[in-house]
């Protein structure tokens, strides 16, 4: 008896399907970025989980959250150190990460938050070439029997409704989107 073959889809890896003259041009790095490709996308916001622009910084909803109302806040520029923001990009991402906190608590109530950044590939960033700064609400008793013996989150709402809820709940600074 043959075992059935499992099936991984990896969408973003079909580029190289392209013909030449349909690939993206910008440098490798970049052209992988996922964050780059979301915010490049000219996608409406609401499909891509953007939650606010700014000049120099967005917001985007967690694809794999670690709870509901799990955001990450980067620079628009593609860097991965924290030291080479300009003081443009710095004084948004702040701004952005308070206006982040005030939508979280708003939207959700929590107990507490986690802010935080994983800083490169040894310090646990899934996507390092690109800096990001997560904001995750949490609850008391929020980690359960399904993340210590299944390894699985289990998330009471789904990405649409997190995105509406927190941009229900932006504090958009005049001209931001």
């Amino acid at each position: 008896m043959s075992v059935p073959i499992e099936r991984l889809w990896a969408g973003w890896r079909g580029e190289y399907l392209l013909a030449p003259e349909e690939r993206d041009d910008r440098p490798a790095e970049m052209a992988s970025c996922v964050f780059c490709r979301i915010l490049a996308s000219g996608e409406p916001d609401e499909a891509t989980y953007v939650l606010w622009r700014g000049d120099h910084v967005a917001v985007i909803l967690n694809a794999y959250p670690y709870t509901s109302g799990h955001l990450m806040l980067m620079p628009i520029r593609h860097l991965a150190d924290i030291e080479a923001l300009d003081a443009d990009e710095g004084a948004e991402l702040l701004a952005a990460l308070i206006a982040g906190i005030t939508a979280v608590k708003a939207a959700y109530r929590p107990a507490g938050l986690n802010v935080g950044a994983n800083l490169g590939r040894a310090g646990g960033a899934g996507i390092p070439g690109h800096l990001h700064v997560h904001c995750l609400p949490r609850w008391d008793g929020d980690t359960n029997f399904m993340t210590t013996v299944a390894e699985a989150r289990v998330l009471p709402e789904a990405l649409p409704t997190t995105w509406s809820r927190l941009r229900a709940a932006w504090p958009c600074p005049e001209g931001s989107s």
